[in-house]
């Protein structure tokens, strides 16, 4: 499953890729991966993204 939504808040938030990483706790390289459905995203960080970004967890999940 690919994450789009995730990336598009992000854009809507004006972070990088980078900086949304950082607060998140993770590598580049782990967001990546998630973004592109290569590994799925554990619920602690679902949570997290979901704070940071302002927005469902339900929103984010739909491709």
């Amino acid at each position: 499953m690919k994450y789009c939504n995730i990336d598009r808040k992000r854009e809507e938030k004006g972070l990088s890729k980078r900086e949304l990483a950082d607060e998140v706790g993770i590598s580049l390289k782990t967001y990546y991966n998630w973004i592109n459905g290569k590994t799925d995203i554990p619920s602690c960080k679902l949570i997290r993204l979901s704070k940071i970004l302002g927005c469902g967890i339900d929103f984010m999940l739909k491709e």
